[in-house]
């Protein structure tokens, strides 16, 4: 695995995670997801919070949120950078912008928080 400083390495080990019995296989170096509850599972195990940056129904804009265009992100523990929304309103965006959730399965502790929300159809041909 090579890894030049970006947050994923450039050749990837990938695995989908459909649902919360998926067994993510040691060798797996990046997760792909798109099921609600394993975002949520993954979001709880690190304290994290739903976020936005962008305008929506329930308040105005933070910040600019680079992701393909649902700006969703997730609010960490002394990280605070957006402004909390719902799960509710952060997966309806995710689902209506066709996102995935990408991380790193990493199991060091503490808890890597490294993750990215993309567009699913820009990763589904890395699926095996």
């Amino acid at each position: 695995m090579t890894s030049t400083g970006q947050l994923f390495p450039d050749h990837l080990r990938i695995q989908n995670a459909d649902s919360l019995d998926t067994a993510i296989r040691p060798t797996t170096d990046v997760v792909f997801t798109r099921d609600h509850d394993v975002i949520k599972r993954w979001a709880a195990e690190r304290q994290a919070e739903p976020a936005t940056g962008e305008a929506t129904s329930s308040g105005p804009a933070t910040v600019h949120v680079k992701d393909g265009g649902a700006g969703i992100r997730l609010n960490f523990p002394g990280v605070s950078a957006f402004r909390p929304i719902s799960w509710d309103e952060w997966l309806a965006n995710f689902d209506v912008h066709q996102c995935a959730f990408v991380y790193a399965n990493d199991t060091s502790r503490p808890l890597s928080n490294r993750y990215r929300i993309v567009k699913a159809e820009e990763w589904n041909h890395l699926l095996p």
